[in-house]
């Protein structure tokens, strides 16, 4: 594989794609992955990366809620949650952790900690970039206002699967993507509330400076990662 990575004593793997990644081919790698850590054969894993203009549906997705005017491609992703999109400007992080051990503040088999672990993780990744993002009991996601406006709008999904206490999938932060490619969709379902991202809230960031706040939130809601010290 030819992704940037950093190994930790072979125990926790961290890396980021340098080009855009296939959905189909993420898939199987998560997949893949996931079945690793439950053998004792793979590290745990947090992968960052790019998907190229994707439409994905969770397992309550509705085909009414699928437009899809420029025809990008459509996949069944098998993670919760209903339709989403994935493209270019938007930073996927994939984590693959073996929930049965404690990680921080999700204890062992624990999935709606884990769930709120991962939204955690987003909310204080944004505050690095002067973003408050907050949690809505009735929508899932992590939400921002809007000052120029004054509405609720999304900044952040997160979709999950668990298979055998293995986690999949994960969060995905909108840094700079074309924010008229969730057109395409109802997001998540909900039509009601629009999607924004840190370059529409003014804050031009690059997609390193959002790594490097990911990296250094990780510890603060998932513990240490192993093998480093500090």
């Amino acid at each position: 594989m030819d992704d940037e990575r950093a190994m930790t004593e072979n125990k926790f793997l961290w890396n980021r794609a340098p080009d855009l990644v296939p959905y189909p081919a993420a898939l199987a790698e998560m997949e893949a992955q996931a079945r690793g850590i439950r053998e004792g054969t793979m590290p745990e894993r947090v992968w960052l990366l790019e998907h190229p203009p994707t439409y994905t549906a969770g397992t309550s997705a509705r085909e009414s809620d699928l437009f899809n005017p420029r025809g990008y491609p459509t996949y069944s992703a098998g993670r919760g949650g209903q339709w989403t999109y994935h493209g270019p400007g938007q930073r996927v992080a994939y984590v693959m952790l073996d929930l049965a051990t404690q990680h921080g503040m999700s204890p062992p088999r624990d999935l709606r900690a884990y769930v709120h672990t991962l939204e955690e993780w987003l909310i204080r990744t944004l505050r690095r970039f002067d973003v408050v993002g907050e949690r809505r009991a009735d929508r899932i996601g992590v939400w921002v206002v809007d000052p120029a406006t004054g509405r609720e709008e999304k900044i952040a999904a997160l979709g999950v699967r668990v298979t055998r206490w293995v986690s999949w999938h994960g969060i995905a932060i909108n840094v700079d993507p074309d924010l008229s490619d969730f057109g395409g969709i109802v997001p998540c379902g909900i039509s009601e509330y629009g999607v924004t991202s840190l370059a529409k809230l003014g804050r031009k960031v690059s997609m390193d400076a959002v790594d490097a706040a990911l990296a250094a939130t990780w510890p603060e809601c998932f513990g240490p990662i192993p093998g480093t010290h500090g």
